[in-house]
């Protein structure tokens, strides 16, 4: 598929079937938000009017990554329940394979949610940085639209075939990917209305419920967002209190209500200069990917959003994600310390720390912490 073949947006039904879910659930979250909790938006004015600057996709020049702590199943879709109705369908977000497309109907709920099949490398071999829920969030992030692929550097998911497969049924376009060499997604990137869009990332990769109010270590994916877009996306730190409250993982039954009369808050920072923080390392990385590709033909001429095997493993590539990812985690703790927090364990941003926990922990903790994996 070429750009020249590819229409502007999805099929209208699509496209109604979309919104319909995301403001259906939003408008349930607001009404929930504002009738049986006291919520507060902090930062709120200046988040909006940058959301205003880039209504119009073909004017937008970047794209947007807003990043936050995790301490709720309720984090995605609660808190966009209390920005204003017109950004109800406007951002992307990563959801468990395992748990969110397992089957046809919660697949096809979460893909008009706008939510990108993710496999968590703890449950799936198909996990990992390298997987096509990141090559579909990079190209989102750019600028398209982007051809569909199979995702060449995996050859476990050659057995996949795009033949007959269409996503939108109102459509004869083959806009289907691949995650596991069998399952099939929509693309949304093959869509040029979808250039520099909206992708919200929760990079602790788990809800961490923490009485201290602290976050966990922070992993390498929401560098490779920074590092391999076309242009660095705006970025806008956030903080979330007071979603743990309402569905605490520590609550009996009924376990899949959520608890009313909480009090809860968002706070958005001001967005990045992102070429003061982030300009540096996005040029070694240029250098870096260069100097690979030149000595490694398997690294050429790959896809947008694809790594190969050198790209992915190499050791100063994966010190390049170490310390944008560290300073992405220090961007949502300056959110965090403008709530009146006070400053946490420098250990806590460790993964090493964490790993004190073992293989695939879950549950309560010696900390008195929460922890989920989802």
């Amino acid at each position: 598929m070429d750009s020249s073949s590819t229409p502007e947006a999805p099929s209208l039904p699509w496209r109604a079937m979309s919104n319909t879910t995301m403001w259906g659930v939003a408008g349930l979250c607001r009404a929930f938000l504002s009738g049986l909790c006291h919520a507060e938006v902090h930062g709120g004015e200046e988040f909006t009017a940058l959301l205003d600057s880039r209504k119009d996709p073909a004017q937008r020049s970047k794209g947007l990554i807003t990043v936050s702590n995790h301490i709720s199943v309720m984090d995605d879709p609660l808190i966009w329940g209390l920005l204003p109705m017109r950004f109800w369908n406007k951002r992307w977000s990563f959801g468990s394979h395992d748990i969110c497309f397992q089957g046809r109907p919660l697949s096809f709920f979460f893909t008009m949610g706008q939510v990108l099949p993710t496999h968590r490398l703890a449950h799936s071999s198909f996990g990992g940085l390298g997987q096509p829920a990141m090559t579909e969030a990079i190209r989102l992030l750019s600028k398209g639209p982007f051809a569909v692929d199979h995702h060449p550097a995996k050859p476990e998911l050659q057995r996949f075939s795009l033949q007959n497969v269409c996503v939108d049924p109102f459509s004869d376009l083959e806009i289907a990917y691949t995650t596991n060499g069998e399952d099939a997604h929509y693309a949304p990137s093959a869509y040029s209305c979808n250039s520099y869009s909206w992708v919200h990332i929760f990079p602790e990769g788990k809800i961490h419920q923490s009485p201290r109010k602290t976050m966990r270590y922070f992993k390498w994916g929401i560098a490779r967002l920074i590092l391999e877009t076309s242009e660095c996306p705006d970025i806008v730190p956030m903080w979330i209190q007071g979603v743990d409250d309402i569905m605490h993982e520590s609550r009996e039954f009924p376990r899949f209500l959520p608890r009313p009369g909480k009090d809860v808050s968002v706070t958005f920072g001001s967005k990045i200069d992102t070429e003061k923080v982030f300009g540096e390392t996005r040029s070694r990385w240029q250098k870096l990917k260069a100097k690979i590709e030149k000595a490694d033909s398997q690294s050429r001429d790959l896809p947008a959003g694809v790594l190969s095997e050198s790209l992915l493993t190499n050791k100063e590539a994966v010190e390049l994600r170490k310390e944008v990812t560290m300073k992405i985690r220090n961007l949502v703790l300056d959110v965090r310390r403008s709530r009146g927090l006070p400053d946490e364990d420098p250990k806590e941003g460790l993964v090493e720390t964490w790993l004190e926990e073992g293989p695939n922990r879950e549950g309560h903790m010696k900390d008195d912490s929460w922890v989920r994996d989802i």
